[in-house]
């Protein structure tokens, strides 16, 4: 039996949505987020995991975390465009604070090529220190990539035991760098850009089926058709997990109880 069959099994009565990658408690939602998360509950869009940035925003993603203590699950990690040349400080911050309580993943870390190649040195010394400490806390890792793909998974696959694991989110890479990932016992994060028309993505799943797939928004960005360009929320992952159903020719229920399963599975949900 397949490991989706099992995930279906196990989940079967899971008719709930999780959404693995969401900054609700950015400044873009201060005027609605009661609104927001109201809209999330309409959409059976159930918990919510935010990855953090860096110093700056911990205070604001731990009070709605208290607010919402069964919706909302903070991690913590310090965000490769956020490394600069004090970011040995930054990580004594994201380390004094994973001593001190337990959290969902060291995230969101990685390495970005996109914005500044300014600190490419620095940043990949942050990722690697940060790797370090998810393996002794036994936390999965929440990876940001941009333009760099192929060098965080060469760093990840040199980093590599059994205590590592992780997503890799935004995924938009090939079924060639999908089996690479996979074959750790990674996840890819898959959000709405699955919704774009030249993404590319609809070519890759079918290849790489849904055992380790797990859905995200990454709001407030990205959001997915028909709200493109607008802001992204919570609520819109149905619309995510929609269009995968479509390009795998898979039930929408099907899909929700299998990523659903990932996410709890990954992430140590209940």
């Amino acid at each position: 039996m397949s490991s989706e069959n099992i995930f279906l099994r196990l989940f079967k009565n899971m008719d709930f949505w999780i959404d693995t990658h969401a900054h609700l408690y950015a400044s873009d939602f201060d005027s609605d987020r009661s609104a927001v998360m109201e809209r999330c509950s309409a959409q059976r869009v159930d918990k919510i995991v935010m990855p953090n940035i860096d110093a700056a925003s911990i205070d604001a993603m731990l009070r709605l975390e208290e607010e919402f203590p069964s919706q909302c699950f903070a991690t913590m990690g310090l965000h490769p465009c956020s490394v600069k040349q004090d970011f040995q400080r930054e990580l004594y911050v994201i380390e004094n604070w994973l001593t001190s309580r337990s959290f969902r993943a060291v995230g969101e870390i990685g390495t970005d090529l996109y914005w500044d190649k300014t600190y490419w040195p620095q940043q990949q010394e942050a990722f690697r220190v940060q790797v370090g400490w998810a393996k002794q806390y036994r936390l999965p890792v929440i990876i940001h990539c941009r333009e760099s793909l192929d060098q965080t998974i060469a760093i990840v696959e040199e980093l590599h035991d059994e205590n590592l694991t992780g997503v890799f989110h935004c995924f938009g890479g090939t079924a060639e760098q999908a089996r690479r990932i996979m074959q750790m016992g990674f996840y890819l994060g898959i959000g709405g850009v699955v919704t774009f028309k030249k993404a590319g993505l609809d070519k890759v799943l079918p290849e790489v089926g849904l055992d380790h797939v797990i859905l995200e928004t990454d709001s407030p960005y990205l959001a997915p058709v028909p709200h493109r360009g607008k802001r992204n929320e919570p609520a819109f992952i149905p619309l995510v997990g929609e269009r995968i159903a479509e390009i795998m020719e898979r039930p929408v229920a099907e899909v929700r109880s299998i990523t659903t399963g990932n996410a709890m599975k990954l992430f140590g949900l209940s």
